[in-house]
């Protein structure tokens, strides 16, 4: 049997050192607890406690000590379950802690991957350009489960994402584009499908967005033009050279109307 005979407080909040002596009156550091378990399990100066108590205590505490880690890492945003588990296993914790601690937050209502996957929907859909095939991934990455994930994704409406990939699209059309707009509006489609947004959002804003210009269009053709001729022209000439040219233009997704009217103007 050991006997407490000292209790110091750490410079770490709530936190108390326990020393014991043993039968040959030799007094030692123990182990320490925090405030909640010295006042649950009744330590005070002059208990006697077993090795298996001792053990016990430790245990107990150290679970204590991961709950509280668990508070402090919840702090900073909500978490999957997942998320908790694998921080949890980065400390070192013993696979049942972990298991007792995640239950106990669940039962806390402090861990719960249906809120979490609502409120990171939210987050994304609020903060980000992504869409929802993009956000699925991120949630399914965070081990939650696909039917949970569904749900939440509900919250991400149609009209938000079309109104979503509008704005997106009225960014880049203030940039000058030296590229067909069919070319263009196919690798904006290419860009919003990598955003995690579906065809059919992407084919509805395009179309709501109606930005093209004549005038832009031509100053692209006329660009485009010009640096086939530079590129084709040392090497060919004559009808050679014009058919080169229209196949460059074509190419990068300008109309034949509109080939016929550079060349007509430009290589004639």
């Amino acid at each position: 049997m050991f006997t407490i005979t000292k209790i110091t407080v750490q410079k770490k909040q709530n936190r108390y050192n326990i020393f014991l002596t043993d039968q040959a009156g030799n007094e030692s550091y123990a182990f320490s607890v925090e405030e909640d378990l010295l006042i649950r399990e009744g330590l005070k100066k002059g208990l006697k406690l077993d090795q298996a108590t001792i053990e016990s205590l430790r245990d107990k505490d150290n679970l204590q000590k991961g709950y509280s880690q668990a508070l402090v890492y919840l702090g900073y945003r909500v978490r999957s379950v997942q998320e908790m588990r694998g921080y949890l296993v980065e400390k070192e914790y013993h696979p049942e802690q972990v298991t007792l601690i995640i239950n106990r937050l669940i039962s806390e209502k402090l861990l719960d991957d249906h809120a979490f996957a609502v409120a990171f929907v939210d987050t994304r859909k609020q903060t980000s350009t992504k869409g929802p095939q993009s956000i699925k991934r991120e949630l399914t990455e965070k081990g939650v489960a696909q039917t949970i994930i569904n749900q939440a994704l509900t919250r991400y409406t149609f009209e938000e994402q079309i109104a979503k990939v509008q704005k997106w699209l009225a960014k880049q059309s203030k940039r000058t584009s030296r590229q067909s707009h069919r070319q263009t509006q196919l690798k904006y489609k290419q860009t919003l499908m990598q955003k995690g947004f579906e065809l059919d959002v992407i084919e509805q804003a395009l179309a709501n967005a109606n930005d093209y210009n004549n005038e832009e269009e031509w100053n692209a053709i006329v660009y485009q033009g010009k640096k086939a001729f530079e590129r084709y022209s040392r090497k060919t000439e004559g009808f050679q050279l014009v058919q080169k040219v229209k196949g460059f233009l074509y190419q990068k997704g300008f109309s034949l109307e509109q080939i016929d009217m550079f060349v007509d103007q430009y290589l004639n």
